[in-house]
């Protein structure tokens, strides 16, 4: 039995070297020529030079989490939104598998000097529209090739809002700043970049009950990543953002941040009418004991309190709540 595991020696490894610069040695010699084989010059693959995407599956975890608030108004409830992992294609490999009816957001992001290409399908903004406007959740199976005028408003506000959170949760790798360009609804009108250009295809699945699931990309173009390929790279840490909070805790933040007006009665005398038509300015009216005083929030009586004094300011002392 021969060892096919051993190492080569160096004169074995110089006298491979020469064969294959002299021409006696060619590239595909001990190979079956069965097995198809293609040339491959290392350093040229574009998807080495961000690695695995980490950072970038983070952004969209964190991302996915954000977006849920957006849709929230809609329709009513909360959705399960969930990440695809990222995926590198060409631009014109992606646009073939697109309907020729979609909506395509384009914007700038300043910081990258490049754009981004926000994609949701139509059956998803008829969806949200019945929702908005006080319908049911239910499906929408009818073709169309344009959008009303009030879809394309829930389109504009869906569009804010994605860039809002993709801000937010962009922020813990680096800030950015996304402003919206253009909208199509075919795919072949929406210039990002060249049909052979390489672009990071950014998947999200939005899961609604009794209904299909739904879902949207967030296309980059990967020369707009290359600069920041490092960061890409790295295992970043949420350290920054802090707003990533559930919708019940933002509920109750924003419930107990509502100014209501609070009074306290000192007093409620009775008089006559023959003696308050004779009151002129600068008398004096005697107040009954105190006993205790009334103390409303929003004209309701909650407390019962006692009047004082604390660092030279007229105060009451809140003793029991009623």
């Amino acid at each position: 039995m021969s060892n096919t595991s051993r190492k080569l020696s160096s004169d074995e490894v110089s006298a491979l070297m020469e064969g294959l610069q002299s021409g006696e040695i060619t590239a595909n010699s001990g190979l079956n020529n069965d097995v198809e084989v293609t040339d491959f010059t290392f350093g040229s693959d574009n998807l080495e030079l961000l690695g695995d995407y980490y950072a970038l599956r983070l952004i969209n975890e964190r991302f996915a989490r954000l977006v849920r608030s957006i849709f929230l108004p809609m329709i009513r409830l909360q959705p399960k939104i969930n990440p695809f992992p990222p995926e590198v294609k060409t631009y014109d490999e992606y646009s073939a598998g697109l309907n020729s009816f979609m909506s395509l957001s384009t914007s700038r992001i300043d910081e990258l000097r490049g754009s981004m290409l926000l994609v949701l399908e139509p059956s998803f903004i008829s969806v949200l529209t019945n929702c908005y406007y006080g319908g049911k959740l239910a499906n929408f199976p009818s073709a169309k090739g344009e959008f009303t005028a009030t879809e394309d408003r829930i389109i504009e506000i869906v569009s804010d809002g994605i860039s809002q959170c993709l801000e937010a949760a962009w922020k813990d790798l680096m800030p950015i700043t996304i402003k919206h360009q253009s909208r199509e609804i075919n795919p072949q009108f929406a210039t990002l970049v060249e049909s052979s250009d390489s672009v990071i295809i950014c998947s999200f699945v939005v899961q609604l009950p009794n209904v299909d699931s739904a879902s949207f990309d967030i296309i980059y173009p990967l020369q707009t990543l290359k600069p920041i390929a490092s960061l890409l790279r790295s295992r970043v840490q949420s350290d920054i953002i802090n707003d990533d909070s559930s919708w019940r805790e933002r509920l109750e933040k924003s419930v107990l941040n509502v100014p209501l007006p609070v009074s306290a009665i000192l007093s409620e005398p009775s008089v006559s009418l023959s003696n308050l038509v004779q009151f002129k300015e600068g008398d004096i009216m005697n107040l009954p004991p105190v006993d205790g005083v009334d103390f409303f929030v929003n004209d309701k009586l909650l407390f019962n309190a006692e009047i004082g004094e604390t660092n030279g300011q007229v105060a009451v002392s809140l003793k029991n709540r009623l």
